[in-house]
């Protein structure tokens, strides 16, 4: 069975834009979709990405053009500036809740079930622990005829109470390898409200100044 064209392995770069255009969309929607500096912004922000990333706009480019290829990502060019959406649940064909697990899952590395209840608070709220549980379990035993499994549960690090699960959409993961690394550092959140205040006025800024940039390239340009 050929595979569908979703399933080639995401690189590093297309799967943080993939997950930041999937983040901005739920906690941003205002400024969303994305302008490319916007994209760029949310890309290399210092808070809840792990790794912290530094991609110039070339490198952005480069990966929208392979979302693009598989249409997980939608260029929408009616406006002034061009604008960027995600397309994952429709093409995948997952729920809000485990794309909102998939999405955690690129942009913070593997977390615990309990991790990810907390961190996606803005993007869903799960009842409980369980019920992460139960979304991660379907995505790790997804029949081959909807594209295979897209996490895997980690074996348990020494001393912790739970495993971590990873994302398979960047190709195969190395249990040990995965497990070698220590998790994430986890913010309040108290700090991650105040953080994520800060990123919206950001976001809406950036929005004003792509409508502005026009308007003065004009002005600029008249005799």
């Amino acid at each position: 069975m050929t595979p569908p064209p979703w399933k080639t392995a995401l690189t590093a770069n297309e799967a943080r834009v993939l997950a930041t255009l999937m983040e901005k969309a739920r906690t941003v929607p205002d400024s969303y979709p994305l302008t490319l500096n916007g994209l760029q912004s949310g890309c290399n922000q210092k808070s809840a990405r792990d790794p912290v990333m530094e991609l110039g706009e070339h490198e952005i480019a480069e990966a929208l053009d392979g979302l693009r290829a598989r249409s997980l990502v939608i260029e929408s060019s009616g406006g002034r500036v061009t604008r960027y959406e995600h397309n994952f649940n429709r093409v995948v064909g997952v729920p809000d809740q485990a794309a909102a697990l998939l999405g955690l899952l690129m942009l913070r590395g593997p977390q615990t079930a309990g991790e990810l209840r907390l961190n996606t608070e803005r993007w869903h709220k799960f009842l409980d622990i369980g019920s992460v549980e139960a979304f991660l379990e379907e995505l790790q035993d997804r029949t081959e005829d909807k594209g295979g499994p897209l996490v895997l549960k980690l074996p348990r690090l020494p001393g912790a109470r739970e495993s971590r699960w990873a994302h398979l959409l960047c190709g195969p993961v190395d249990p040990g390898t995965a497990t070698a690394a220590l998790p994430a550092r986890q913010e309040t959140p108290a700090l991650l409200d105040r953080i994520e205040a800060l990123e919206a006025q950001v976001q809406r800024l950036q929005a004003r100044l792509d409508r502005l940039a026009p308007e003065t390239e004009a002005d600029v340009a008249e005799p």
